[in-house]
């Protein structure tokens, strides 16, 4: 009797097998974007923002032109001047005009007639031994008298990645006053400066365009003070810090 070959049987998975096969592949691929994008991802930016160079010796308040200190530090961002300015613009915020004698008699015209004046300059103030760099607001409606506006300076030293660290103050205005210093017109601002650095840190994280961002922790040694028009501030000591993703 001839014997008959044995012919090995191939086995092809199921549909049901192949299926879960594939699930099991996807929900470990959504795990580690998930476990990169919110836990890897977020650390490695607060830890590369935390060691920016300028970091190391930032003052943590501004100068006016006569020395006295002004407004408190309370904002950090990472990026070149193209991308501060493209951030904060897709923010819904405004570059603010340069403080001349016109300008000045139009934030006086405005607030008397109660004309909007959305790119109204701001005051000089120091730091690093400058007036600021840039100067951002955005208006509250149609009144003159109240703004969010925040001024930034940029640092000298530059990160790996040949980037500045822009140290900024974030502050809202309320009223417009004369400075309880100088006479001057000038603009009272709110008390809690905290809100407004949070209300700016909001409006660009909406933007998408920020890689990470964290806070520091006690930068301010102080929780409240004076600005250089007398003007009382309080604070939670933290500095909010930004990476603006690169172009």
């Amino acid at each position: 009797m001839s014997e008959v070959s044995s012919v090995p049987v191939v086995t092809w998975p199921t549909q049901r097998h192949l299926w879960k096969s594939v699930l099991c592949l996807l929900m470990f691929t959504v795990g580690l974007w998930g476990a990169t994008a919110y836990l890897v991802a977020p650390q490695f930016w607060r830890y590369y923002s935390r060691h920016h160079p300028a970091l190391a010796l930032l003052p943590v308040t501004t100068l006016t032109g006569d020395g006295t200190p002004g407004d408190p530090l309370n904002f950090a961002l990472v990026g070149t001047r193209r991308e501060v300015i493209k951030c904060l613009v897709a923010g819904g915020w405004r570059p603010a005009d340069d403080l001349s004698i016109k300008s000045s008699l139009e934030i006086v015209e405005a607030s008397v007639l109660g004309r909007p004046y959305a790119t109204a300059p701001v005051s000089s103030l120091f730091l690093w031994g400058r007036k600021q760099d840039l100067a951002f607001e955005k208006p509250v409606g149609n009144n003159p008298r109240q703004r969010h506006h925040v001024r930034f300076w940029e640092s000298t030293e530059r990160d790996a990645n040949n980037r500045p660290l822009w140290a900024g103050a974030a502050i809202f205005d309320l009223r417009v006053e004369l400075s309880h210093r100088t006479g001057q017109i000038t603009h009272e601002i709110a008390r809690r400066i905290d809100k407004e650095r949070d209300t700016l840190a909001h409006d660009l994280i909406q933007t998408n365009r920020l890689l990470g961002e964290s806070y520091l922790e006690g930068f301010q040694p102080v929780r409240e003070g004076k600005n250089g028009g007398g003007d009382r501030w309080v604070t939670d000591r933290r500095l909010f810090l930004g990476i603006i993703a690169p172009e």
